[in-house]
């Protein structure tokens, strides 16, 4: 690894401690060139998930694609970003434990649905009305009864 100031090769670690809840290790480190000191994270790498769009076409899976989406959903509602950054983990990590090399879309449509139920009913709803493209005020009513009955959401628009 080279110096980020000076390209140097050589540095010593300083001091190293577990980061992200022990998935990673920080260490910090001071360039024997310059004497500028730095950080690194260092993790595991995680195997490569692709996602099968419905058109057919692939693209490796994105946990920042899952927030993002997450967070348009939740625009202008009272949900915490550091909420939805864990319902986004959650949703990458049960998706790479479940699946090797390739995942549909519709799944992991889903999986956020099911996270987004449990952080904002109204979020919920509005993920669902793109997720399941929804063309009349009928669509709405069905599964805002659902999320009344405390029903799962997707049975009713199926």
């Amino acid at each position: 690894m080279r110096c980020p100031f000076c390209g140097y090769i050589d540095q010593k670690v300083l001091d190293s401690r577990p980061a992200r809840d022990g998935e990673a290790i920080r260490r910090r480190r001071e360039c024997m060139g310059c004497g500028r000191r730095f950080t690194t994270f260092e993790e595991p790498e995680r195997p490569r998930l692709f996602v099968i769009k419905r058109g057919g076409s692939r693209q490796e899976f994105s946990r920042d694609k899952v927030l993002t989406s997450m967070l348009v959903a939740c625009r202008k509602r009272p949900v915490n970003l550091e909420t939805l950054r864990e319902a986004s983990e959650r949703v990458e990590r049960d998706l790479f434990q479940e699946y090797e090399e390739e995942v549909p879309s519709n799944v992991i449509g889903h999986r956020v649905l099911q996270e987004l139920r449990k952080v904002d009913t109204v979020a919920y709803v509005r993920f669902a009305s793109v997720y399941f493209e929804f063309e009349t005020v009928t669509n709405f009513e069905e599964i805002i009864s659902s999320v009344q009955q405390g029903v799962a959401g997707e049975a009713v628009l199926r």
